[in-house]
């Protein structure tokens, strides 16, 4: 997958920006100008929405009315046209080829997209929430009768912890409608189950191997998939009394989590510093392999100011790994222009384009 050519409106900080893009696509500037936005504007091409932030509101430049992202993609050979809009006091509309979406979660998988950020700390440090969320991104983009699922069992959920807060409140409760609801939530959390099991057997190999890569030999890691493995229904009626007293569901596939392992411990607890980052590149260097595998594409790779954050070595590695054809199209923002024309070497520079901010 290509990104031909990106148009922002009004995003953010960003007044206009309209440019073609290389295989590698650097952006320098000082802190501040934008450099960031514009991998966020791109991955609202890819998902619809934000990567740092909740709100779709929040991305409307301040004192504008609406925003505009636009971007023409070369795959498969096919030139593919998106535009995501939003209007302060409209919706988000996101267009293929001006036709929009009837829902967003159509899209998802058409601009496939792995992105490296100093936030990515989260994912060892933050709650299983974030955990969660990376897994089912990552099948999601090329599962969409698994994303259809998640958004069901989601929907059922929140219609089980509104029985279990109108109870709380002082309503009857609805037996008749609690047992529906419970038994969708036990059917789609098998699916769910079964497809974030194939997920891990499939994603490990590549993990330890990116791993492996960066830090050397000598350090054995492992990803630990923690879920309920009873039966769900069971389970939901088994916790329903306590559930009304607290007024939401205390257990279920939605609590499932991923324990990152570090020569059998936690690396949350006994990683050193360079050891996590380390975990964290290698979890987004598999995700992309594990992307490719899937959706025999490649998808795009976003590197948001990291350099500052690695050493010398992991630094020097993942541009290793970056001038691998392996990966496609790079995105990389960085504050030393200097440091990026020295680390590209003249075997990159005709595929190179720098954007100074």
């Amino acid at each position: 997958m290509y990104l031909k050519h990106l148009k922002i409106t009004n995003f953010k900080n960003i007044a206009q920006f309209d440019q073609d893009f290389n295989r590698i696509n650097c952006f320098v500037g000082n802190n501040g100008v934008g450099k960031t936005n514009i991998l966020d504007a791109i991955h609202y091409l890819s998902f619809c929405k934000s990567y740092f932030t909740n709100s779709d509101f929040d991305s409307i430049k301040s004192g504008e009315d609406f925003f505009s992202v636009s971007g023409l993609c070369v795959g498969n050979n096919n030139i593919e046209n998106y535009c995501c809009t939003l209007q302060r006091t409209g919706k988000k509309v996101f267009k293929h080829s001006d036709k929009a979406y009837s829902r967003h979660s159509e899209h998802i998988g058409k601009l496939p997209s792995v992105i490296i950020t100093p936030g990515d700390h989260n994912l060892i440090d933050g709650s299983s929430e974030t955990r969660r969320k990376f897994v089912d991104v990552s099948i999601s983009q090329h599962d969409n009768t698994y994303l259809k699922t998640l958004i069901c069992h989601n929907k059922a959920l929140s219609q089980r912890n509104k029985l279990l807060k109108d109870c709380k409140s002082g309503a009857a409760l609805d037996m008749v409608k609690m047992q529906i609801v419970e038994e969708q939530i036990a059917a789609y959390s098998a699916a769910i189950q079964q497809k974030r099991k194939d997920f891990f057997e499939d994603f490990s190999v590549p993990f330890s191997r990116y791993y492996s890569l960066i830090a050397g030999e000598g350090e054995q890691v492992s990803l630990e998939y923690k879920t309920y493995s009873g039966d769900i229904l069971s389970l939901l009626q088994e916790s329903r009394d306590k559930d009304l007293i607290l007024g939401f569901t205390t257990k279920g596939t939605h609590r499932d989590d991923l324990v990152f392992c570090l020569n059998h411990n936690p690396v949350k607890t006994f990683g050193s510093q360079g050891q996590q980052k380390t975990y964290l590149l290698a979890l987004k260097l598999a995700q992309f392999d594990y992307l490719c595998s899937k959706l025999k594409t490649k998808p795009l790779l976003m590197i948001d100011d990291i350099f500052d954050k690695l050493d010398f070595q992991r630094v020097n590695m993942l541009l290793k790994l970056i001038a691998d054809k392996r990966f496609g199209q790079i995105f990389i923002t960085d504050t030393h222009q200097s440091r990026i024309e020295e680390l590209i070497d003249n075997e990159l520079r005709d595929c190179t384009k720098i954007f100074k901010l």
